[in-house]
């Protein structure tokens, strides 16, 4: 604008300027405008970048340090919109959308400067249109800003549904529930539609309003520079002033659109802060209390008065336990559902922080050490096996710690030799997401080699033999009894028969510990293990026993 504005300047004063004066400036403005835009769009790409990074980072550093219950409060589908959508919102659509907002808004302030400048009368007429606007875009803002918040929420559940039928088509299909689950689709697909109809319907109204002000304006605009005397006016500035007003209204009701468009697109930046602010897990590492590298030693687990609820407002899961598991030992903890056998573990690995008493190992207090010590000194096979997408060495070995040779031990130990040299690739013979090409006992044997390879002092094993074959569950127990001697073993059962033969046994009932002692005095006594129980243990060794 600045060379066509020197353009009409000059040629009017064609006496007083010569012809490189006036090729020389037009070169150098029009060379000081292609510097500026590139200079706005290098400025506005580093920091778009390193907002969008910092954003980010901040998001997923907080969710991946998210205590359980937010897991458990918060849909995967909502997740996957805040990482998904609402950061392709943060990356590419606001940064673009600022870059175009502050580069009209340059070039509607120069528009008025030159059209102000050409006749002061229309400066008011701007002022006037401008309040109106701005006044178009508070009304609209406030309902907008809702309905844009509205529609994210509506979005996820799409999703969730989507994501559900997928898994479960097999499922789906067996139960003849096609057209339930077609119509629930159907219905939430809807719901977001209606939303989305009438969002845009608000930014329609507001275009509407908007151009017509702006017409309405540069139409007196130019009843203003018709009027004007010919002595009072520049006849070459007003040609230029009203060919770029051709586009003021254009422009204008573009930028009150847009702005109002970045104030919405400012809820996925909202989003994403309020994943940024989740609470978290305690610390990973608490310098002041760092455990020596040799603990724990014995294996020793004392719990005092250990009280665990999942939140304030839900009823205690563990009340008042304690009792203490000799190092060395293997303990089975059994009960019915709902006992908290489960919750034990995770106040163990602090999955979930007590709200009451406290658990020690080898004496030292786990809750003022980070959870990464703790955790790292701890051995678990849990109940639904995890496999990586890598290979057998990098589910067996992530960090690169054993040898191979280390590592072909514990597979023999555990039966998967045989099983992992029928590749020829061996140990880097592939592994599918979740160990889809493996079998679930034979995904449970890789959780066990894994264990067994880090040589912890205690191991968990979590109902880890629920949900296989009994050969398979006679492999990890006897593997567990061969090469677990020195260590303590806690085993949540399932099958009384795998946990008949430890030391201990832990009885939890209404998250008390009801019984806790040697399996042979538990039998012999009329305890509640016998009636709950033991009749079971008598009824899978001996079928013919009654009750």
């Amino acid at each position: 604008m600045g060379s066509n504005y020197w353009i009409a300047w000059a040629t009017e004063k064609s006496r007083d300027v010569s012809r490189e004066k006036l090729i020389g400036i037009f070169v150098l403005l029009s060379g000081g405008s292609s510097i500026f835009i590139l200079g706005r769009a290098v400025l506005l790409a580093t920091i778009a970048v390193e907002t969008s990074q910092r954003l980010f980072f901040g998001m997923i550093s907080s969710v991946f340090r998210a205590t359980i219950s937010f897991f458990d409060a918060t849909p995967s589908s909502r997740i996957l919109s805040r990482s998904s959508t609402d950061q392709s919102t943060v990356d590419t659509d606001i940064p673009y959308r600022l870059a175009g907002l502050a580069f009209a808004l340059i070039q509607l302030l120069s528009i008025v400067v030159l059209m102000s400048q050409v006749a002061w009368q229309i400066f008011p007429i701007f002022l006037v249109i401008l309040g109106i606007s701005f006044w178009y875009q508070a009304y609209y803002i406030s309902t907008a800003r809702e309905l844009a918040r509205v529609v994210g929420i509506r979005k996820a559940p799409i999703l969730h549904h989507f994501s559900e039928s997928i898994t479960g088509a097999a499922t789906i299909r067996c139960f003849n529930q096609e057209e339930r689950f077609l119509m629930r689709s159907l219905s939430i697909i809807d719901d977001y539609s209606r939303i989305v109809f009438h969002n845009s319907g608000t930014m329609e109204w507001l275009c509407i309003r908007i151009n017509f002000l702006f017409n309405c304006g540069f139409f007196l605009v130019l009843i203003i520079l018709i009027n004007l005397p010919k002595s009072t006016i520049d006849p070459s500035l007003a040609g230029l002033a009203a060919t770029y007003g051709l586009n003021l209204n254009v422009l204008q009701a573009w930028i009150i659109w847009n702005l109002c468009n970045v104030e919405n697109k400012m809820i996925s930046v909202e989003r994403i802060l309020q994943f940024s602010n989740i609470p978290s897990e305690a610390p990973l590492v608490v310098e002041d209390c760092r455990p020596k590298p040799e603990w724990p030693m014995d294996g020793r687990i004392e719990l005092t008065g250990l009280d665990v609820r999942y939140s304030p407002s839900l009823p205690m899961v563990l009340k008042g336990i304690t009792c203490t598991f000799p190092g060395g030992k293997k303990i089975g903890v059994v009960g019915r559902t709902g006992s908290g056998k489960s919750t034990l573990i995770q106040a163990l690995f602090r999955v979930i922080e007590p709200s009451g008493g406290k658990i020690l190992i080898d004496g030292l207090d786990i809750s003022k050490i980070g959870l990464q010590d703790l955790r790292s000194r701890l051995g678990i096979i849990p109940q639904d096996p995890t496999l990586f997408q890598g290979t057998v060495r990098t589910n067996l070995d992530p960090l690169e710690k054993h040898s191979d040779q280390e590592i072909w031990e514990v597979l023999n130990k555990c039966r998967l030799a045989d099983i992992v040299k029928q590749d020829k690739r061996l140990l880097h013979a592939p592994v599918s997401e979740d160990g889809e090409n493996w079998s679930v006992g034979q995904r449970q044997l890789v959780c066990l080699a894994r264990v067994l390879l880090k040589k912890r002092r205690i191991l968990v094993l979590d109902e880890a033999t629920a949900s296989i074959d009994t050969e398979t569950d006679n492999i990890i127990q006897g593997t567990i009894r061969e090469e677990t001697s020195r260590c303590t073993v806690i085993t949540v059962a399932h099958r009384i028969p795998t946990v008949i033969d430890n030391d201990l046994i832990l009885v939890l009932d209404d998250g008390k510990v009801v019984e806790y002692d040697s399996p042979v005095k538990l039998l012999k006594d009329s305890s509640f293990f016998v009636f709950e129980v033991g009749h079971r243990v008598l009824e899978e060794i001996n079928p013919r026993v009654t009750t």
